[in-house]
């Protein structure tokens, strides 16, 4: 009995030692590990997931990420091969490749952006030089489409284009990243834009690009808008003599009409027409409060004593 006691004892002993100790540890799927012995590393990083034992107290488990790493620069103000100073923007994505030599070099995540820092500027800074701003603008030679505002601006070929300036940054800063146990796996310029007092030059060309072109559009609109007026003043004068020439027609048609009328009218009972003209100059002339004086041998007089 007292053996089985002093066992159990052991037994937990045993199991106190090695939970304090830190004999088991874990290795998730998204780490790897590697076991260092007084601060010195011991055997081959540890990348497989799973429960793994170490000897407690005297070794330490180091855990670093297996997935991919963000690296997002400062925007950075380099010189092309044209002497025009711009700033570029980059960001790339990074993976601990070798953990030991990662442990060795730089231990941290926080250290190792600081080192990419300096490689993946200076890389930019020599590929920036060694080609013309256009080449990093533009990633192909497809021609440019024609604009309301104005005809396709001509421009130079490129012979690398944005993309491959990319890639040639990446091959550069690849080999000295590989010495700290870091793998580049993309980068990509983010940004591209000019020093502020270059900037403020462009915008001013722009602008007075853009005043030129509003301006001919301006002179173009008169020119339509006078040659619209004209037509429509010699459109409307052709239409006002053509109406007048028509007026004039009907209106001798009418008076010949109306002579023709008149003279059959007479010719009928020149007695009966002058009583009706008589009438028609009477109820011209006379109005409610019109006095009307008649001569005793006049024709109205006449006409309205057989009246009664």
């Amino acid at each position: 009995m007292k053996q089985a006691i002093a066992i159990g004892m052991v037994v937990v002993v045993v199991l106190v030692v090695a939970v304090l100790g830190g004999v088991f540890y874990v290795v998730p799927e998204t780490q790897q590990v590697v076991i260092t012995q007084f601060g010195d590393p011991v055997g081959e990083p540890i990348t497989t997931p799973g429960l793994k034992m170490k000897m407690p107290f005297v070794q330490k488990a180091n855990y670093f990420e297996k997935r991919y790493i963000e690296w997002d620069g400062d925007p950075e103000q380099f010189p092309t091969k044209e002497k025009v100073y711009i700033h570029v923007d980059n960001y790339a994505r990074w993976r601990v490749a070798d953990p030991l030599m990662f442990l060795q070099r730089v231990q941290t995540v926080r250290r190792a952006q600081s080192r990419l820092d300096g490689i993946l500027d200076g890389a930019t800074r020599d590929t920036v030089a060694r080609h013309k701003l256009i080449e990093l603008v533009r990633s192909s030679n497809r021609e440019f489409e024609m604009s309301e505002i104005g005809d396709a601006p001509e421009v130079e070929e490129i012979e690398f284009g944005r993309e491959r300036l990319g890639q040639e940054v990446l091959e550069a800063a690849r080999d000295s990243a590989a010495e700290l146990g870091i793998e580049v796996l993309d980068l990509r310029f983010k940004r591209i834009r000019y020093r502020e007092d270059v900037e403020s030059k462009v915008f001013d060309r722009m602008i007075a690009e853009r005043k030129r072109m509003a301006e001919q559009f301006r002179s173009e609109g008169a020119g339509e808008a006078a040659r619209i007026n004209g037509e429509r003043e010699r459109a409307l004068k052709v239409i006002t003599s053509e109406a007048y020439r028509e007026a004039q027609e009907i209106q001798g048609r009418a008076d010949a009409e109306a002579a023709n009328i008149y003279a059959k009218a007479y010719n009928g009972d020149p007695e009966f027409y002058r009583f009706v003209r008589s009438m028609e100059v009477l109820g011209v002339t006379m109005g409610k409060k019109t006095t009307l004086l008649l001569a005793t041998d006049g024709e109205l007089m006449r006409y309205l004593e057989k009246a009664k």
